[in-house]
């Protein structure tokens, strides 16, 4: 198909860069400046990141969340990004996905969390066709009654921003950073962390298999067009990013008021 058919045919253009073991606050700032920035739709995938890294939400309160002396001692990385949702360790056996889309990108979808994570299931339910019993369960991505996939939305005047980090594989021992979270999901059933997720390598050969069903779902609903990183340039020294790495001081400071 051209890309004058696809137009023709009312397909909205999507932009997709794909990535590989960028690290992820490299990779959210690049999400945040093309949410704020762009006018265009844009896919990024990102097959793992460099080290592992803590990631929160924007309102996420590290005393609550991960668990600090050991972060500390263990020089683990915490990031509270620009979006809301849960708060993960990923590191190289993560697979990042996100949709940046104008508003009036998608027919009929209306620009609102519970519609945005409705209509990401159902591409997701293509993608993972005849694999396990996927379904979306509450926020979360699940095979069974097991997470692999957590969801972090934002939403702003004119766009919005869905992003997921699908398990591939996780070290057990970078599970014990986390403390369970105060609101968890019904479902969880206050499962412990290795009772409660389920890495994607159980169900599929190879990660290039998920990022390809991935990119061609992704290709039945848009035209496609492949970006490379360099293409999209650097941001203005100036431009504000709300999602930043927190200080050794800062996460002393949460020890202390906790203690």
């Amino acid at each position: 198909m051209t890309i004058s058919q696809a137009r023709h045919i009312g397909l909205p253009l999507m932009n997709l860069v794909r990535l590989k073991a960028v690290p992820i606050l490299q990779q959210l700032h690049l999400e945040e400046r093309l949410l704020r920035t762009s006018s265009d739709n844009w896919c990024i995938i990102n097959d793992g990141t460099s080290a592992p890294t803590i990631v929160m939400g924007i309102s996420g309160k590290p005393s609550e969340l991960i668990e600090l002396e050991p972060v500390l001692r263990d020089r683990v990385p915490v990031i509270r990004r620009f979006t809301g949702g849960g708060t993960v360790i990923v590191d190289d056996g993560t697979v990042f996905v996100t949709f940046i889309c104008n508003k009036d990108a998608i027919p009929g979808l209306q620009a609102y969390p519970r519609p945005i994570m409705s209509w990401t299931s159902k591409l997701y339910g293509e993608v993972f066709q005849g694999i396990g019993d996927f379904h979306l369960r509450e926020n979360d991505y699940v095979f069974g009654n097991c997470k692999f996939g957590g969801n972090a939305q934002s939403i702003t005047k004119n766009r919005w921003i869905h992003h997921t980090s699908f398990l591939w594989d996780y070290d057990v021992r970078n599970m014990a950073y986390l403390k369970p979270p105060i609101r968890a999901p019904k479902y969880r059933s206050a499962r412990h962390h290795v009772e409660f997720l389920r890495p994607m390598k159980d169900y599929l050969p190879a990660k290039s298999t998920f990022i390809d069903k991935t990119i061609a779902t992704i290709g039945s609903h848009f035209l496609v067009r492949p970006v490379w990183l360099e293409a999209i340039g650097t941001p203005n020294s100036t431009y504000p990013q709300s999602t930043r790495l927190l200080t050794k001081q800062e996460l002393e400071a949460f020890v202390i008021s906790a203690s």
